[in-house]
């Protein structure tokens, strides 16, 4: 079980409450699926994802962005029991999708760079090391099922 300080409770939900979905998750997503182009392969039947302009213009990647974000949200709600919250998508990622569990921690890396984006000067390093803290749980218990 993680141990989780005040501060760190305090502003990984003040965080969530501040984002919005809409922008952020899919611009994580997006971001993801252009820096890290092999990341791709899982996602044939979203269309044209040729290049940054048609990734970022396609609502398929979009809708997957507020999913992850939604997703997360879960996670917030549950921060004490962040390996159950997550035991389903672990099991789906992993035997039904075939996902690389690496893939995970390459979100959650674009998601810090766009959270730190939309944040701002709030964005300090006690405010990243919360977040990061939180999205490397969030990544273990995504990838529990393939251990």
């Amino acid at each position: 079980m993680v141990h989780w300080t005040d501060f760190e409770r305090s502003t990984i939900k003040d965080i969530f409450a501040k984002i919005d979905y809409d922008c952020v998750g899919p611009a994580a997503f997006a971001r993801c699926l252009i820096v890290y182009p092999w990341t791709q392969r899982y996602f044939g039947n979203f269309g044209n994802l040729f290049n940054a302009a048609a990734i970022i213009g396609n609502p398929n990647v979009a809708k997957h962005g507020i999913t992850i974000m939604h997703g997360l949200e879960r996670g917030v709600k549950n921060l004490d029991h962040l390996t159950e919250t997550y035991e389903e998508l672990s099991v789906l990622h992993s035997e039904k999708l075939h996902v690389d569990p690496d893939n995970f921690k390459l979100i959650s890396d674009c998601l810090t760079i766009v959270v730190a984006s939309r944040l701002g000067k709030a964005f300090t390093g006690e405010v990243q090391a919360a977040l990061q803290k939180f999205l490397a749980v969030v990544v273990f218990s995504l990838g529990k099922q393939y251990h």
